[in-house]
Formats: structure tokens, C-alpha cells, sequence
């Protein structure tokens, strides 16, 4: 088969170019809703470490520079709640999520018009169709709203022709070729991903481990340092509530499933010798690869909550009663044990939350009487007096060596003296003489 120049073909032309749209699409609004929660975990924290300063203000520090502390204190929260709101109104609806459904079912009908229609007279009429239901179920899902930018790049959107392994997109494909274009390629996509979820997942929990048992240590040493329990409780709360967004449990659980099944694919594949890969084995390869594929995406747009419903059996028996009555005890133990723990630092949370909030409360009250004090008054205009002496004598000075200079033209034939006279005037200080 000839990969180096594939045919255009239109269904197919057009059905890559949906995808395109609406994996593209789909991907900017999933990196702008993480980029924004982002952004209001780490106001959240700000909004902490300034409560935290504002109240450890010492009195010495410059009348200007402790306003400029407390406006950023109030401020810090504003921008947070701003920020939530904005969220809410323009991210709840989750509509990346409809549109990764409609891409990656797009993509899963052009695999199935490229290998067990290919023989297929009337595959075209069929492709179509399914676009069309395709594009319509995701324009329900989005309420009504459908605004995607134009694709005009190469197509299909990830092809590489110098990647022996790419797939080109329009050719039909045999079951070798399905093999290493689908199959081998998203096993190994997958495999990839889970360990980087894995990892992600792993320094999160160290880093709320570690946030905790920084704010455990603080409260035990009390004084000064246990004003900054409140820090490391915002430090620890915003990483739990990202661990929570990305849902890297149930997303590590997923891919594994996926790559356990297509692994068993590929070792099937790979274990038939050439005159078994029949076209019965190639069709049930890639109606098991694409509902593999689908299943994944299906829990992944969900969000891992279809979680499988348990049976409902009769009452646990003797045995079973006692060996569930003895694991409730066991756990009871334990949670006595961790909260005696965290008391202390529960309390001294509780304490500093309290005078972070007064602090706010106050801070708000005496901002614009802070802005109009005397002593800040008089600072701003030493600053202003100051800014308006330099703009006066370089005012001066300029003038100066105008006049000096008046009927002297300066081009290619004025002598170098006459130059050098002028220059001097403009020492290497950057200070003008006068």
C-alpha cells in the first residue's frame, strides 16, 4: 500500500476535518477550565499568606507599603470569588466533555469505514449518515449551542509522514495495518499516560501529606509559628480539591483497563500466524479495539461516576458478622488515634481562622482612612516633589544645550571638535551638566 501520497477522498475529507474541529476544540476548553481552577487554589492560598502578613505587619515598615499590603489583602479574595463566579457561569456545563464525545466517535466510524466496509458499496452513504447523527446528538448535548473555529491544517490533525508508524488517514487498511495504526499506537498512548497519571498522583499525595505534617509541627511549636497553620491547612485544602478535579484514581483505573485489554488484543494478533489473520480475526480485532476505545472514552467523559452497581445479597452470615464488626472496631481504634493527633492543630486552625477573618473585617474598615492619613499623604508628595525637581532641572539643562548649539547644523561635515563639545555634554552617568 502506498502511504506516501494517500487519495483524497470527500467523506472522508470532511469527517477528519469534524474531528479536527472538535478535538481541537475540545482540548482548548479542558486546558482553560484546569488553568482557571488553577488559578483560584493559588488565590486561595494568597489570600491566607496575605491575612497572614497583614496581622504580622510590624509598625516600622513604610506607611505606603503596609497600605499597599492590606489593598492587596482585600483584593486577593475579590479576584477569587470573580474568578469562581466567572467558572461557574461559563464551565459548569462541562461542553469539552460533549465535544470529545462527538470527536472520538467520528474517529471510531472512520476506522470502521476504512477496514470492515471497505468492501462495502454503500460505506459512503453509511459514513455520512453517521456523521450527521453524530453532529446532531452533540448539538443537543451542548444545548443548542454549537461554536467552533475553522480547522485549516494538514489532515488528518496528528499524521507525520516522515513516522513510518502515522496513520495517513484515507487509505483503506488491512489488518496489519490497523494493527500498528490503532491497536499498537493508542496501547502505547495509553501506556504513557498512566504512568504520568500515576506519578502526578503519587507527589500529590506526598504534597498533602507533607502540607499536613507541616502544620501538625507548627501548632506543636506554638508562639509566633502557629499563625502559619492556616497557610499549610490552604496549602493542603487546595491540593485534596485538585486531586479531586482531576479524579487521578479513577483515571489511572481506567487507562489500566484499557491497556490490560488491548493488550490481550495485541498478544492475539501477534501470536496468529500469517494464514490464520483471516478476514473474520481482522474484523473482530477491530470491532473489539473500537469498543474497548469507546468504553474508555464513555467513563471518561462521565467522569468515572457510573461506578458498578452492587448486588443486594441477604445479611451477612455469623462469621461474616463478626469479622465486619471487628474490622469497625479496628477502624474506630485508629481514627481515635489520628484524632488525637490533628486536635491540636484542628484547634489552633480554628483559633487563627477566626483572627484571620477579624483581621480582614478590620483591614476593610481602615483602608480609606489609612489612604487619606497624614503620614501617607506626606510621603506621596515628598515622592511627588522629588519627580517634579528632576523633570525641572532636565527641563533646564536641555534648554541650555539647545541655546548653546542653536546655529550649529549638525551632518556628515560637521567637524569632530564641535561634536566632541556637544557630547561631553552628556556624561556617562546619564546625569545632564548645567
Amino acid at each position: 500500500m502506498d502511504n506516501n501520497n494517500p487519495p483524497t477522498i470527500p467523506i472522508l475529507n470532511a469527517a477528519w476535518k469534524r474531528y479536527a474541529e472538535l478535538d481541537a476544540a475540545s482540548s482548548v476548553r479542558t486546558k482553560n477550565y484546569l488553568t482557571l481552577r488553577r488559578w483560584i487554589a493559588v488565590i486561595g492560598i494568597l489570600a491566607t499568606l496575605f491575612a497572614i502578613l497583614t496581622e504580622l505587619y510590624p509598625d516600622d515598615w513604610s506607611a505606603l507599603g503596609g497600605l499597599a499590603l492590606k489593598i492587596v489583602f482585600v483584593a486577593t479574595p475579590i479576584s477569587g470569588a470573580a474568578l469562581a463566579a466567572f467558572v461557574n457561569k461559563y464551565y459548569t456545563s462541562g461542553d469539552w466533555l460533549a465535544l470529545r464525545a462527538g470527536a472520538e466517535g467520528i474517529q471510531r466510524e472512520i476506522y470502521t469505514y476504512r477496514t470492515i466496509l471497505k468492501n462495502n458499496p454503500s460505506r459512503r452513504a453509511w459514513l455520512e449518515q453517521r456523521l450527521a447523527e453524530i453532529q446532531r446528538q452533540m448539538y443537543r448535548n451542548l444545548g443548542g449551542e454549537l461554536v467552533l473555529k475553522p480547522y485549516k491544517a494538514q489532515l488528518p490533525p496528528y499524521y507525520s509522514a516522515s513516522d513510518p508508524h502515522s496513520d495517513p488517514g484515507f487509505t483503506d487498511l488491512s489488518g496489519d495495518d490497523y494493527f500498528h495504526y490503532r491497536l499498537e499506537s493508542q496501547l502505547a498512548w495509553h501506556i504513557k499516560k498512566v504512568n504520568q497519571y500515576e506519578q502526578q498522583r503519587r507527589r500529590l499525595q506526598w504534597s498533602i501529606l507533607g502540607a499536613g505534617a507541616a502544620g501538625s509541627f507548627l501548632a506543636a511549636f506554638g508562639g509566633p509559628l502557629a499563625m502559619w497553620v492556616a497557610l499549610t491547612a490552604a496549602i493542603a485544602a487546595a491540593l485534596a480539591g485538585w486531586d479531586q478535579l482531576r479524579n487521578l484514581d479513577a483515571t489511572v483505573k481506567n487507562y489500566s483497563k484499557v491497556i490490560l485489554e488491548l493488550s490481550i488484543l495485541y498478544d492475539h494478533w501477534i501470536n496468529l500466524e500469517p494464514e490464520e489473520r483471516s478476514e473474520s480475526e481482522f474484523h473482530s480485532m477491530v470491532k473489539s479495539t473500537e469498543e474497548i476505545l469507546w468504553s474508555q472514552n464513555i467513563e471518561y467523559i462521565k467522569a468515572m461516576q457510573e461506578a458498578l452497581a452492587s448486588t443486594s445479597e441477604e445479611g451477612p452470615n455469623l462469621v461474616e458478622q463478626v469479622i465486619k464488626e471487628s474490622k469497625e472496631a479496628d477502624a474506630k481504634f485508629k481514627a481515635g488515634i489520628r484524632d488525637s493527633l490533628v486536635e491540636a492543630a484542628t484547634e489552633q486552625l480554628e483559633a487563627t481562622t477566626e483572627t484571620l477573618v477579624e483581621k480582614y473585617d478590620e483591614t476593610v474598615g481602615t483602608l480609606a482612612d489609612e489612604l487619606a492619613s497624614e503620614r501617607v499623604q506626606q510621603e506621596m508628595a515628598q515622592i511627588a516633589a522629588a519627580s517634579g525637581l528632576f523633570v525641572s532641572k532636565m527641563g533646564a539643562s536641555l534648554k541650555q544645550i539647545a541655546d548653546e548649539f542653536a546655529g550649529i547644523e549638525f551632518n556628515k561635515d560637521t567637524p569632530s571638535t564641535t561634536l566632541n563639545a556637544k557630547l561631553s555634554r552628556y556624561p556617562n552617568s546619564g546625569e545632564l551638566k548645567g
